[in-house]
């Protein structure tokens, strides 16, 4: 008998009853979450979805996996160096659920193929590298264009911090306001934007270690794992329709190191003053270090 044909549905996600219900979980099998990134975030939430239940997935990246991936990334090992993350990520995930209808993008989302890698979608979920502004450029109009619900979590440091983006609610472009930003007004938007309560600024012993001219940021394993957790949760409650799921300009930071907690509140996005003053202070720390 294949493994394929041992699988049963039914038994494999049975542990979950009890926090859905059983025509829940039913439901979930029928959903489709598209998730562009299969490294340090997107690759755990596509495996931590698929344990969820979920049916069906679209997945893109056009990278492949590198030494430099080892400390967070799921699908990083020995046997997989130099593998597409896409082929890799996907062949894991069908180990959990044979059933799953996956449908691979490996050269990433393009503005040639953002339509069929959101096509069926109920759900975003978004595993981008911080510094893929044209990709987001790409995937957030196109969202919004169709009415798909997304979700951000940022590992930022020993913690993950989370922002929605629902349909009616504030659009992403609102939010962070980097059109005609350079990258480097970008990711410092997008680390304010993503962040505002930044807390994980007071145990960053080497502030050497993040560069955003040269696109490079630290990461922990930690932060992967925390925001994997957060975006399945936040995933859950919007496929299922629960209360209590929180849009932008609010949003949750939790950093495990400080254990704390914080529920941020940016109303008009950037164009807020508490927004606009933290930017200013991050542009001088940078004219500072430069």
């Amino acid at each position: 008998m294949s493994i394929d044909a041992q699988f049963d549905y039914a038994q494999a996600f049975s542990r979950t009853f009890g926090w859905v219900t059983r025509a829940e979980q039913e439901s979930l099998r029928g959903k489709r979450v598209a998730i562009a990134g299969m490294g340090g975030v997107g690759g755990i939430y596509l495996l931590t979805l698929s344990r969820l239940g979920i049916g069906a997935f679209s997945i893109a990246d056009f990278d492949t996996f590198a030494m430099a991936n080892f400390n967070r990334q799921a699908g990083a090992t020995m046997s997989t160096l130099g593998k597409a993350k896409t082929e890799v990520m996907a062949d894991m995930a069908r180990d959990i659920n044979p059933e799953a209808d996956i449908r691979a993008f490996p050269e990433g989302v393009t503005k040639d193929n953002v339509g069929a890698f959101l096509e069926g979608v109920d759900l975003y979920v978004d595993g981008l590298d911080f510094f893929a502004f044209d990709a987001r450029d790409i995937v957030f109009p196109a969202l919004a264009e169709r009415g798909i619900p997304a979700v951000i979590v940022a590992p930022v440091g020993m913690g993950a911090a989370l922002l929605n983006f629902l349909p009616g609610g504030m659009p992403f472009a609102d939010y962070f306001g980097w059109a005609g930003c350079t990258p480097e007004e970008k990711a410092l938007r997008f680390l304010i934007g993503l962040s505002p309560a930044l807390l994980q600024r007071t145990y960053l012993v080497d502030p050497t270690s993040t560069d955003l001219r040269e696109e490079r940021v630290p990461s922990t394993p930690i932060g992967s794992e925390l925001a994997a957790g957060v975006a399945t949760t936040e995933a859950l409650k919007i496929l299922l329709k629960r209360d209590g799921v929180v849009a932008a300009p609010r949003g949750v930071h939790f950093d495990a190191y400080r254990n704390k907690l914080v529920r941020t509140w940016r109303p008009f996005g950037h164009r807020n003053p508490l927004q606009r003053i933290a930017l200013a202070i991050a542009k001088r720390t940078l004219k500072k270090r430069g």
